[in-house]
């Protein structure tokens, strides 16, 4: 993979090498790496005898700028309370180019393949210690305005990004459903009132999941933050524990949540019957995301990696609309039903 860069980028990309210490930045190595979802692009600059760096620079969407400095003031600030993240060393808010710690490649996901049962389980405590840093570190002084996209995951986002997005681009676009059922969108709008009841007034990541997380010598760290914003702390968990890439048994789910609750118990209290509520619906409003978001990569953007996810992806919205809560949601049980019917033939 190569990129061309602008003249401006070439002179921007220059100028923060230098102002981090490099005396001849055209000296350095260029390794253009591929991102997932993401159209942003990144970097790997190697210059001899220094530690390499990442570039990221933004990718072409109108608001792409603004990512990208949400991306800088987010990561300093998580840094600035002590969540595991990447340092950000520096910014040309002209460009939207982001100079910062070079990770590696070792992603939690990757990683997971390589260890027994217990060295998983305590791979994924870590990454839940950290996730409970974010979440309550990462308050204390978060600014919403630097957010980007939205400053709150709330009521509207939760339809119309989410149960919307698993509707219009997983149900219609890539399973070809032209007849939904009648009252599907007042079951959405029903989900979406009895999440957004949970407490969200904590930093949300949003994504937070086995391939944006990375091993490092130091232990793991956060990446892909930039979409950061206020909301309930279930979110973040359920995206940890429904992630399709690892496939958590439901054993593995539930002893996880409750090692996330002690942990979260050492700092502030939380009701377990609450919690486990606002979860439920929570975990359902992830699982959509997930399923409309990677049908739209698979389908529309050419990203291929994401299609054998959908049905592990489908297949646990099944298992969690099966439980007595979720038959409040006939019309979306139905429909998943009939999905996994159409989804088989076309994996």
């Amino acid at each position: 993979m190569d990129v061309e860069l602008t003249c401006r980028q070439e002179a921007a990309l220059a100028t923060l090498l230098v102002r981090h210490g490099a005396d001849d930045p055209g000296q350095w190595q260029r390794q253009w790496l591929a991102g997932d979802g993401s159209d942003r692009r990144f970097c790997r600059l190697c210059g001899d005898g220094t530690p390499s760096l990442m570039a990221a620079l933004p990718g072409d969407h109108p608001k792409a700028l603004a990512e990208a400095r949400a991306g800088f003031a987010i990561g300093r600030h998580l840094a600035g309370r002590g969540v595991p993240v990447p340092a950000c060393h520096d910014f040309d808010p002209a460009t939207g180019i982001l100079l910062c710690e070079d990770l590696g490649d070792r992603l939690l996901h990757t990683a997971l393949a390589d260890q027994d049962e217990a060295g998983r389980r305590a791979l994924y405590h870590e990454a839940i210690v950290a996730l409970v840093r974010l979440q309550l570190e990462g308050r204390q002084g978060f600014v919403p305005s630097w957010c980007w996209d939205t400053p709150r995951y709330d009521r509207w986002l939760m339809v119309s990004r989410e149960a919307w997005y698993f509707r219009d681009a997983f149900c219609r676009g890539l399973l070809g459903f032209t007849d939904l059922p009648a009252g599907l969108d007042e079951e959405f709008r029903a989900l979406a009132a009895r999440a957004s009841a949970a407490p969200a007034d904590f930093l949300l990541h949003r994504d937070f999941q086995s391939r944006n997380l990375m091993l490092t010598p130091t232990g793991i760290r956060i990446i892909d933050f930039q979409g950061a914003r206020l909301g309930p702390l279930g979110y973040d968990l359920a995206s940890l524990l429904v992630d399709p890439y690892s496939g958590l048994d439901e054993a593995c789910q539930a002893e996880l949540l409750e090692f996330y609750l002690a942990t979260v118990n050492r700092y502030i209290t939380l009701d377990p019957h609450s919690f486990y509520e606002g979860y439920y619906y929570l975990f359902l409003q992830r699982n959509l995301q997930i399923l409309g978001a990677f049908a739209n990569l698979s389908q529309n953007r050419g990203k291929t990696f994401f299609r054998s996810f959908l049905a592990p992806a489908l297949s646990s919205l099944a298992q969690h609309l099966g439980r007595r809560p979720g038959d409040a949601f006939p019309c979306l049980r139905a429909l998943v039903d009939a999905s996994r019917s159409r989804l088989e033939p076309t994996s």
